[in-house]
């Protein structure tokens, strides 16, 4: 079984930054996409951002220019770095070891427990 952990969240104040680490261990495959999602309360869960094990990138236009996706492979981490954070931006942040943009995301796996980040002066 995979394990997936996020780490990194917490309270900022708006124009801060944070950096989120997701930790996939056990048997994994390396080819996965990896991403993150995020859900506020009373809203949808909602792609925030993906990498392809190649390196190449997509963001959800509320945060291109803001938000950086990477990942270790070597590692089976991927980063989020957050700058420039919004109050909009609050909400619990989910790593995903496998996206699989043709499934919603309740009938996705892979899921780590979430970190709170809340942006709030």
């Amino acid at each position: 079984q995979v394990q997936v952990v996020e780490s990194g969240g917490g309270l900022v104040q708006p124009g801060g930054s944070l950096r989120l680490s997701c930790v996939a261990s056990g048997s994994f495959f390396s080819g996965n996409a990896m991403g993150w999602y995020r859900q506020a309360p009373g809203k949808q869960r909602a792609l925030v951002a993906v990498i392809a094990s190649d390196g190449i990138t997509n963001y959800a236009d509320s945060v291109k220019g803001r938000f950086t996706i990477s990942r270790d492979n070597a590692k089976n981490t991927v980063y989020l770095q957050m700058n420039s954070l919004k109050p909009e931006d609050t909400a619990v942040y989910y790593c995903n070891a496998n996206v699989n943009r043709r499934t919603p995301w309740w009938a996705q796996d892979y899921w780590g427990q979430g970190t709170q980040v809340t942006v709030s002066s």
